[in-house]
């Protein structure tokens, strides 16, 4: 008998997975206890659509990242930061101060994407690694000047 899985069951499968299991295990444990669902024409129809949506949804969202790392890739941002005479930074430049720099431009980039080595503490230009989505990066170039 085919179910389909509501909840993620040890040994036969994940949540939204088509299984095929004895009909008494179905009817009696999995059923019964909410685990799944007896597998209708219906049902199966209405869980491939929604699986062809999510890939498309899924699909946009990489183009889109895609197309905003070829936009932002090789531009150059400028961060100001209180620096002492020597050059040497009060503090640090992390991420979010990047990710600020960013959002002025117009390019809404999370600071968790933002790859820093280490903390830059000394004005200058820093080659800086964006890291928008799996297999798909982007270097932008990132000046650190003085108020």
């Amino acid at each position: 008998m085919k179910v389909i899985l509501l909840q993620d069951v040890k040994g036969q499968g994940k949540k939204g997975e088509v299984v095929d299991v004895n009909e008494g295990y179905a009817r009696n444990f999995l059923v019964k206890k909410g685990l799944a669902e007896i597998a209708t024409a219906t049902k199966l129809n209405d869980i491939s659509q929604k699986k062809s949506a999510a890939d498309f949804h899924k699909a946009e969202e990489v183009k889109a990242t895609k197309l905003l790392a070829e936009e932002i890739k090789g531009k150059s941002f400028t961060v100001k930061i209180k620096a002492g005479q020597n050059g040497k930074v009060f503090g640090s430049v992390t991420g979010a101060n990047i990710s600020d720099a960013l959002s002025a431009a117009g390019y809404e980039i999370d600071k968790k994407k933002i790859v820093l080595p280490q903390p830059i503490k000394t004005l200058g230009n820093y080659d800086i690694d964006l890291k928008l989505m799996e297999g798909i990066s982007s270097k932008i170039v990132v000046t650190i000047v003085a108020e």
